[in-house]
């Protein structure tokens, strides 16, 4: 198995996403990391449109952020995205958010998902699990 490239995404904080101490507001860190997962997933070939179609359903399950650094109006940093998968029905994003200005870690994530068929059950759709198979 081969060892995965780790997926980036570089963004920059817009003032808006700030709260009135002027760092970003604790909610918007998810924003960040399903914009990124999202990118990712295109980039390795799903397609949400195409699943939904099929009556399938990528969701997350559970979401674990540890809050370790503020950024705060115009920063400018990445997201990072590593994909495995947890178990049969499970699939996990490690993710970080990592400010460029000092290369300093603002948040660490392991965001935990499954697909759903269109009975409402856990089912991973064979492309993604020979994709995550692929994957390592």
């Amino acid at each position: 198995m081969s060892e995965q490239a780790e997926f980036q995404l570089e963004m920059t904080v817009r003032d808006y996403e700030c709260d009135m101490q002027g760092i970003v507001n604790n909610g918007v860190y998810q924003n960040y990391l399903e914009h990124a997962r999202h990118e990712f997933l295109k980039e390795i070939g799903i397609d949400f449109v195409d699943y939904t179609q099929r009556g399938i359903n990528l969701v997350v399950i559970r979401a674990e952020l540890d809050y370790k650094l503020p950024l705060s109006g115009g920063d400018r940093f990445k997201v990072t995205v590593k994909l495995e998968q947890e178990s049969r029905a499970r699939f996990a994003f490690h993710q970080q958010i990592i400010r460029l200005s000092d290369d300093r870690l603002s948040l660490k994530a392991k965001i935990v998902g499954t697909a759903m068929n269109d009975r409402g059950r856990p089912s991973i759709p064979a492309e993604l699990d020979k994709i995550m198979s692929e994957m390592g």
